[in-house]
């Protein structure tokens, strides 16, 4: 029967050769780093003017995120809570994605060298980390064979989902925490290990929490699922109700340690101001086409050959796009593996195939959809949305689940045709063929990157701080939300250079304001931002009205606005950006402006 060790850490195989074992490790290593900085090359170059084409937005709201939680450090504020954002209400960043301990822990560096540069080499090392964490789990734990642990971790770290996320998502880059929390649950089965086990593990929930609370979530949806299907298998029944006393009492100890530790960010995330519940963006349109299963990604080999496509709802969403040949190799895996497996390594299988086919399912969202075609078909999802929790995540992001799945079943089926060969050479000539025909195609390619706007000299300079006073509101024209993020940016800018605090209204975020009582992104629209917003990205300037006005100044006046700026060249995130219709919106409302250094400065009379 097959030598795979069933997915149970604490059963090591038998090592190899400690020479050959480090020798591999270190080609793992350099092969992860290789890759990393080979998707991430575009942004080397030059970190600070360069920004990833096609999410731009999520990229600068990344970096303010890195600046703030350096500035809440030396500063003693708040990291979970702000107000210089969204004035007068500001954000819970608690329900945001924080990155938390990203931001304290590379405060120093943000310091130095900058959050666009600290941005990229976290996006790197987030890349780079993934890879080489799978790879220890595999090869330590769950395979003898480093080329399997190899191939496993490497597919997993740099799959289309992991790739596509590389637009700019630090979150959902951060796919180390998944092998690590992995660990961590299996490590409670062991006996006399309940407190130290509980403990290393309330910690790791802590930190994921503070990373990536929705990739947590999915992790632990996940392996209770696989969990349940395991002990039910009757070849693990018997294990499963040994292990149960020792198991429970971990999970006690952790549900306390992240107890402890995420008191406070989870009662501002549950119960604090600015609050809400559900998510700002549609399930209907964040939920994985059936099609994109069998798809290609776009950064990909194939997708350099015209073989990708658009079935994602933006290019930062291809989380499933495995490809045809993959898909059958999976399969082949499966009934290969099984074909050889003994009855405890074949509960494993059914967990893990079960576990598989259904958070695809999942991943479809509410109604079915094919190749861009919406059906009325209601699916599970549906029937799970107004769910507390998982009302707030996207269906398609369940899809994420799947590649671990793939890649976990890649390594073993490498592990046992390592371990037992077939025994005609066509055959395994025939795996090494297949294995090439559904990998090579999702070899990524670089991220897609071009030269965004510069940050004003009247920010680098300090100029600012003659407009506005110690802790005032100053905002750029448009304001900030998502396809403007230059607010964000310049405020970024101040905070990681110690020039002071100014605050801005709006910015890129989500917050209440949403239909029935759900988050929307950024706050409620009023006259004055719907103004510039109509005359910056149509190019033509609204009519404008002594009521609008009037109505104008009392925005400005409640967000108590000292000073509004317009640079000559605005970033738009999703199009181009009419400089000049904004100003003449803005004089039209304000009157003539004063020009200093490289932006056109209004002062915002009394009310």
């Amino acid at each position: 029967m097959p030598s795979s060790p069933s997915l149970a850490p604490g059963q090591s195989p038998a090592p190899a050769p400690v020479t050959r074992d480090r020798r591999a490790d270190l080609v793992v290593v350099l092969a992860a780093l290789a890759l990393a900085f080979w998707v991430t090359s575009g942004m080397w170059w030059d970190p600070n003017s360069r920004t990833i084409t096609v999410n731009s937005s999520d990229q600068a709201l990344f970096e303010w995120l890195l600046a703030f939680g350096g500035h809440s450090v030396s500063h003693g504020e708040n990291p979970f809570f702000t107000h210089l954002i969204n004035v007068p209400h500001g954000v819970n960043l608690a329900v945001n994605t924080s990155i938390t301990v990203y931001a304290v822990a590379f405060a120093p560096l943000t310091y130095l060298i900058g959050p666009p540069a600290t941005f990229l080499v976290i996006l790197t090392l987030n890349l780079a980390a993934t890879a080489v964490a799978w790879y220890w789990l595999l090869s330590r734990y769950l395979v003898s064979s480093r080329l399997a642990a190899g191939v496993g971790g490497l597919f997993i770290a740099y799959c289309p989902a992991m790739v596509s996320h590389a637009n700019a998502h630090l979150n959902w880059t951060a796919g180390w925490l998944v092998p690590l929390l992995i660990w961590g649950v299996f490590r409670l089965r062991r006996p006399g290990r309940a407190v130290r086990g509980g403990i290393v593990l309330g910690v790791l929930v802590a930190v994921a929490f503070s990373i990536a609370a929705e990739g947590l979530f999915f992790t632990a949806l996940a392996v209770a699922f696989f969990l349940l299907l395991w002990a039910l298998h009757p070849a693990r029944r018997a294990e499963a109700r040994a292990a149960l006393p020792s198991f429970l009492r971990g999970l006690g100890v952790t549900a306390l340690v992240a107890g402890v530790l995420l008191a406070y960010p989870l009662w501002l995330h549950f119960a604090g101001p600015q609050r809400f519940h559900g998510t700002g963006f549609d399930p209907l349109i964040h939920s994985e086409d059936i099609a994109a299963y069998g798809s290609f990604p776009r950064r990909s080999l194939a997708g350099w050959a015209g073989l990708g496509t658009s079935l994602a709802p933006n290019p930062t969403e291809e989380n499933s796009f495995f490809g045809i040949p993959l898909l059958l190799l999976a399969v082949g895996c499966f009934v290969f593996l099984r074909s050889r497996a003994d009855r405890a390594f074949r509960a494993t299988l059914t967990a893990l195939g079960v576990t598989a086919v259904v958070f695809a399912v999942l991943s479809w969202g509410p109604k079915a959809k094919w190749d861009g075609r919406r059906t009325d078909q209601l699916l599970p999802f549906g029937v799970l949305d107004n769910l507390p929790v998982i009302n707030a995540a996207l269906p398609s992001r369940l899809a994420l689940v799947v590649a671990p799945v793939i890649g976990l079943l890649l390594a073993y089926a490498v592990d046992e045709l390592r371990a037992r060969p077939p025994r005609h050479r066509a055959t395994g000539v025939a795996w090494a063929i297949g294995f090439a025909v559904a990998l090579l195609p999702l070899l990524p390619t670089p991220l897609l990157t071009s030269v965004r706007e510069p940050i004003p000299a009247f920010i680098t300079s300090g100029t600012w701080q003659r407009y506005v006073s110690p802790g005032g509101v100053l905002t750029p024209l448009p304001l900030t939300i998502d396809v403007y993020p230059d607010g964000q940016r310049w405020q970024a800018y101040a905070l990681a250079h110690r020039q002071g605090e100014f605050r801005i209204p709006s910015g890129f975020f989500l917050g209440p304001g949403g239909p029935e009582g759900r988050g929307r992104i950024g706050p409620v629209p009023r006259t004055f931002d719907s103004l510039m917003d109509q005359a910056g990205r149509t190019g033509l300037p609204p009519i404008i009205t002594d009521g609008s006005i009037k109505q104008s100044l009392a925005d400005l006046h409640y967000w108590g606005v000292e000073t509004v700026v317009l640079a000559d060249r605005v970033h738009g995130a999703k199009f181009d950006v009419d400089e000049e219709a904004l100003r003449r919106t803005a004089t039209a409302i304000l009157g003539p402006p004063e020009r200093v250094d490289d932006v056109w400065v209004w002062r915002v009379p009394p009310a």
